[in-house]
């Protein structure tokens, strides 16, 4: 048996796929299967992907189904005990498997090992950017309001976790296990996280090294920004059907969180109007992220206020100074992440 069953979604990421699955061919921890699932993809993706020659690919094509259809894919075709996701424009640290699956090993009761993330933009450059996760005794509320986990490609997750959630829906009239809600096409992730949370005794926890690299595609955040908060508020809902208590005490307070995190992903898109609508209804939904999170709070409002008052090339340059600099503290720690 395969220990890993790597999952890669693929589609129209011609551009990044190589470098991709290099980066899994690359592990310290050769004892891996890798599941490409071919979503239909329009680009020359799964022809780049068919030039390895490797036994431990699979190309698994399928009627396009969205990510979370692909990922369901992939688990139900999975042969390994964990299982880690990888998205197609984003790439791996050498060392990344091995240290999961030690960490799995050796702690039995961790049902879900992630690791911090470091932000590369579209052409792979380092943005000088990390996120800093909270990495142990991660609770309910630290899930729903603030999300350590932070990207897809972060987790190894034990196959036996996802099992513990499945349920049987049809997509495309065959009928299968489905782990991540098909019908949400953002915020699928928050709500498996929130539903193994909430549904099981497993627990979460990171490892301190920051073994991801996750790439930011400007490309859309602005057009996407209203989908992205109606999907989480789908999730929310969700979960209010699961967990009902569990909205009642931190709904609002996670409302806010995930306005906030919108609205960074708004200055990103250089949309000064939505960002600073963003974070005044993220203040008015909860002040309480003013105490909670003062720096990251306020530094999110400076740099909307100064993106809708600052021509947009000053903007610019300060922004890059600041990322350069590490001077502004709350946005550069946080800028991408919650």
């Amino acid at each position: 048996m395969n220990i890993v069953s790597i999952i890669m979604p693929v589609y129209n990421v011609e551009k990044y796929i190589s470098q991709a699955i290099d980066s899994v061919l690359n592990q310290t921890f050769p004892d891996f299967e890798l599941l490409i699932i071919d979503d239909q993809s329009p680009d020359k993706s799964i022809e780049l992907c068919r030039s390895y020659d490797d036994p431990r690919i699979r190309i698994i094509q399928q009627k396009s189904l969205g990510l979370a259809g692909a990922r369901n894919t992939g688990i139900n075709q999975a042969k390994g005990q964990y299982i880690a996701f990888l998205d197609a424009d984003d790439y791996w640290a050498p060392e990344k498997l091995e240290l999961h699956a030690q960490h799995l090993h050796n702690n039995p009761g961790i049902g879900i090992s992630f690791s911090p993330s470091v932000f590369i933009d579209d052409n792979g450059k380092l943005l000088g950017i990390k996120q800093s996760p909270k990495l142990k005794n991660i609770t309910l509320e630290d899930i729903f309001c603030r999300n350590p986990i932070g990207n897809g490609s972060s987790p190894v997750i034990r196959k036996s976790v996802l099992d513990d959630i499945s349920y049987f829906r049809p997509s495309h009239k065959v009928l299968r296990h489905w782990y991540f809600d098909e019908t949400l096409k953002q915020s699928e992730d928050i709500d498996c996280w929130l539903r193994i949370a909430t549904q099981t005794e497993w627990e979460f926890e990171g490892i301190k090294q920051a073994l991801t690299y996750y790439r930011v595609n400007d490309n859309g955040l602005s057009a996407n920004v209203v989908n992205q908060f109606d999907s989480w508020k789908r999730a929310r809902k969700n979960l209010q059907t699961t967990a009902p208590d569990c909205v009642a005490q931190w709904g609002k307070l996670a409302e806010a969180y995930q306005l906030r995190y919108l609205c960074r992903r708004a200055i990103r898109s250089r949309n000064s109007a939505m960002s600073l609508k963003l974070i005044l209804m993220a203040i008015k939904t909860d002040c309480n992220i003013l105490y909670k999170e003062p720096l990251r709070t306020l530094n999110t409002l400076i740099c909307a206020v100064l993106l809708n008052l600052l021509p947009r090339v000053i903007f610019c340059s300060l922004e890059n100074f600041a990322m350069q600099s590490v001077a502004m503290i709350g946005y550069l720690n946080t800028s991408i992440s919650h």
